[in-house]
Order: C-alpha cells, then sequence, then structure tokens
C-alpha cells in the first residue's frame, strides 16, 4: 500500500484543469479524513508541479491557503488561467469543486 503521501500526490494529479479539490476532500479520498493539514504538508513538499498540480488544492472555504512556488496571487492567477470559477478572493466551490467518478 502506498503511503499516505503517494496517495495524496496520486489523487492531486487527477484534478483537471479548471477543477479544485480541498485539503478535506482530498485526506477523506486518501482514506485519512481529518489530515487536512497533512495534505497542505505534503502539497508544500511537492516538487513535481507538472504531474501534481498542487495549486489546484484550496481551503474549505475557497481561499489559496497558500503556494510554495509563488505565493497565493500566483495561484489565484494560474486558478483563473484554467477558468476556475473565482468569487472576490475566493474560489467558487459550488462552481469548480472537482466530483471525481
Amino acid at each position: 500500500m502506498a503511503n499516505f503521501t503517494d496517495r495524496v500526490y496520486g489523487i492531486v494529479a487527477k484534478i483537471p484543469a479548471g477543477k479544485v479539490a480541498t485539503y478535506g476532500d482530498v485526506a477523506r479520498m486518501a482514506g485519512t479524513p481529518g489530515a487536512s493539514r497533512a495534505v497542505g504538508m505534503a502539497m508544500s513538499h511537492n516538487r513535481d508541479t507538472e504531474r501534481v498540480p498542487c495549486h489546484r488544492v484550496v481551503g474549505s472555504d475557497g481561499k489559496m491557503r497558500g503556494y510554495a512556488f509563488g505565493g497565493e496571487v500566483t495561484k489565484r492567477e494560474l486558478l483563473a488561467s484554467e477558468g476556475v470559477a473565482m468569487t472576490g478572493d475566493r474560489v467558487d466551490l459550488s462552481r469548480s469543486r472537482w466530483q471525481p467518478e
């Protein structure tokens, strides 16, 4: 069985452009509900942003919550360029939340 970080990276790698997941969503999908902070830690150590688009993971309230590769402004710009629906400085989760099948 893959370790937690590998499971997280595998999930995040599946988030399509134009969609986001919350840290909590990813934790639940990785089989460890309540591990939102651990997902954030894994994202902060991600070095393969091409394969694991960590900018597509946001807070449960739609806020950016940091981005190690240019800060929250860069994260917001990347998401907007992919067509993620925004309301002010937050992602509109009702329109852009990823719902895997």
